[in-house]
């Protein structure tokens, strides 16, 4: 039976796109709004770190909602709308224009905003060049920490090194100077300059949960939410990178394509009626030079068993076990593998160490194995 609801999705990313669409299916009849600060039909952004720089794509060739768009799945789409306060006791919401609007179901998928260092305000004048030899300055011991271990690590170090890539850990940046002749000079900790015709400055996100912190939901580096996505306030939801949720060690934030997208879905569908618990197993990946990088799973400290397993030329694959089960994997160019290892994790299947580090034996053999 239909509801008529009024769900109002915030956000135009792939948690928010995710959220309207799944809230459209499982009410049709739902008037189901989705509010964007961006000016154009919601896109995917990995394409921006890659083939939109290499001249081969541009934003609009992979919008996240298809061909049709958002609004072609039957889901309004208001475009240049910024949302500056919620009134929770109302089940109102303030945009930008003074437009008050009310809800039913509210899905917050604010996304995150990026962390600025004040060492490099934005605005600063810099000089751009085409193929520049890029340097790295990493703040810790080495790269990647938060979802490679330390082999993984050192690998991917080494195959950039190689291509000419100077990247410099456990050194962070102490000053920032301009040059005479205009090029810019970053000091580092350890007394070493680095000069620069232009810095990137990629110091991770934090998430974007002020609209939520103001109205009085509960916060912490994150807007908390259940295993439902449901915030402190039984009407309003939130996902994606803005969110912390509950996980297999406590609560926790994820910011990947593909969590945003599942998480946000969940949040739609709960936001239209449903009752589906959030159970994921998370992924991510990177294309870095001739690298597809990958990793699976929920990583812990202290593995019992680890297990390395080559795959062809130049691939490998690292597997971490807990007792007899796989809990994560991360890999090179084994995309393949790491398809049949998601699925001995999200099914819990017993495996023998042995047979993962042979790699005559094909690990989709694995996948016939009783639980």
């Amino acid at each position: 039976m239909s509801t008529g609801r009024r769900i109002i999705v915030v956000g135009g990313g792939p948690a928010g796109v995710a959220a309207g669409l799944a809230a459209k299916r499982h009410d049709a009849a739902a008037e189901v709004r989705v509010l964007s600060d961006e000016r154009q039909e919601p896109y995917e952004k990995p394409p921006l770190s890659k083939t939109v720089l290499t001249g081969k794509a541009m934003p609009h060739h992979a919008p996240i909602a298809g061909p049709k768009g958002v609004c072609g799945h039957g889901v309004q789409l208001e475009l240049g709308t910024t949302v500056k306060a919620l009134d929770l006791g109302a089940h109102t919401l303030v945009t930008n224009t003074g437009e008050r609007i009310a809800y039913d179901a509210l899905v917050l998928a604010t996304g995150s905003t990026n962390r600025v260092l004040p060492m490099f305000p934005y605005g600063r004048r810099g000089v751009h060049y085409l193929r520049i030899k890029t340097s790295v300055v990493e703040i810790a011991p080495r790269i990647l920490a938060r979802v490679a271990n330390a082999e993984l690590s050192a690998l991917i170090h080494e195959r950039h090194r190689t291509r000419g890539v100077d990247i410099r850990v456990a050194a962070a940046p102490t000053a920032l100077r301009e040059l005479p002749d205009g090029r810019l000079a970053v000091d580092t900790e350890t007394d070493s300059m680095i000069a620069a015709d232009l810095i990137v400055v990629g110091a991770g996100v934090a998430p974007d949960d002020r609209l939520a912190r103001e109205a009085g939901l509960a916060v912490s580096d994150g807007i908390i939410v259940d295993r439902h996505g449901r915030t402190s306030d039984p009407a309003v939801f939130a996902a994606g990178d803005c969110a912390r949720f509950p996980g297999p060690r406590g609560p926790i934030r994820l910011e990947n394509w593909r969590h945003a997208q599942e998480h946000g879905a969940i949040a739609g569908r709960n936001a239209a009626g449903g009752d589906v618990a959030y159970d994921v197993v998370p992924s991510f990946w990177s294309e870095q030079h001739d690298m597809y990088i990958q990793g699976v799973g929920w990583p812990v400290a202290e593995p019992s068993t680890r297990v390395r397993r080559p795959v062809g030329p130049g691939g490998l694959l690292l597997l971490e076990f807990e007792g007899p089960r796989l809990v994560y994997v991360s890999g090179i160019n084994a995309q393949r593998d790491i398809a049949v290892a998601r699925r001995l994790i999200e099914r819990g299947i017993p495996v023998d160490h042995s047979d993962v580090a042979d790699a005559d034996k094909p690990l989709a053999a694995l996948l016939k194995a009783k639980v």
